[in-house]
């Protein structure tokens, strides 16, 4: 994978999260709001420098869809925080790919972009996996 189509796949993960954060921070109180927040800002923070790292490669960064669809609509505190979990485990999935890329610069901001959601998730819904951001059998 090239590191252009790498991040342009990482790109599209990072649309969707923060679209996912602000309906699951809109619906929660509480620390569970606050930190919904926080993870909503770092995916801000986080698709802010890939839209640049696309345009320093000669890429055009894409816009957000106006919506995504959700596996469903957070209803209490317990779902909010399983939708946060499976959403930066999606985001984990994006940049394991990146990862492999050639570029010394790209592989170093995806290791920490992994780093940064498999940790989100923990905080989320603690439990282990033993590869984030993979579905069993892949």
């Amino acid at each position: 994978m090239s590191a252009l189509t790498g991040l342009l796949k990482a790109l599209a993960a990072e649309h969707a999260a923060v679209y996912a954060y602000g309906l699951i921070a809109a619906r929660s109180s509480g620390t569970l709001r606050s930190s919904a927040t926080r993870a909503y800002q770092a995916h801000r923070a986080e698709r802010d420098r890939l839209r640049t790292m696309i345009t320093e490669r000669g890429g055009s960064p894409s816009e957000a869809e106006a919506s995504y669809a959700l596996p469903f609509t957070p209803g209490s505190a317990s779902e909010a925080t399983r939708l946060a979990a499976l959403v930066e485990n999606g985001v984990t999935a994006a940049y394991l790919e990146l990862v492999a890329t050639e570029e010394p610069a790209v592989r170093q901001r995806a290791a920490r972009a992994v780093q940064e959601s498999v940790i989100r998730a923990y905080g989320f819904h603690p439990e282990i996996t033993a590869l984030p951001g993979l579905r069993p059998g892949e």
